[in-house]
């Protein structure tokens, strides 16, 4: 039973078995969900807590069930850079589009310290490094919309 559940929550309900770009599917589950609760910032955070925590409690079981370190199967790491990525920013499907390619590219170039983080094991190695891409994201996004905004007023 425990097995089972690090599976369906690690695989993000099994969206990580899809036989290509596992990680980019991830990333697009996060903005589904930001969808249905971007309009509750009270549920959002709650929802992205819960995420960001259930990746914690599942992703290290998973690289022990799976027997590989960081496996491709694992995508609740995607949702959650992908949800944090988007915290407190306005609804726009512009935003919500560059907020998607420049997450994917930050997952994959892994700045500083992502790819360091990335080494570690376990679930702070590969949640980590998604959580500071997301991160980065965010904060590139709060910068360029405080500066649209200013230029607009």
């Amino acid at each position: 039973m425990i097995k089972f559940l690090v599976k369906i929550l690690s695989t993000f309900f099994y969206i990580g078995y899809l036989p290509f770009i596992p990680g980019t599917f991830g990333s697009l589950a996060g903005i589904v969900l930001f969808y249905l609760v971007k309009d509750n910032p009270v549920s959002y955070v709650f929802l992205a807590i819960v995420i960001i925590i259930a990746g914690f409690l599942v992703c290290g079981s998973a690289e022990k069930i799976m027997q590989k370190k960081d496996p491709r199967y694992v995508v609740i790491d995607e949702v959650s850079g992908m949800l944090l990525s988007l915290l407190f920013l306005p609804y726009d499907i512009k935003l919500v589009i560059i907020a998607f390619i420049l997450f994917r590219i930050l997952d994959t170039f892994k700045p500083f310290p992502a790819g360091r983080i990335e080494r570690i094991k376990g679930s702070l190695g590969i949640m980590g490094d998604d959580l500071t891409a997301g991160l980065y994201t965010n904060i590139i996004l709060q910068v360029v919309v405080r500066v649209i905004s200013f230029k607009a007023s």
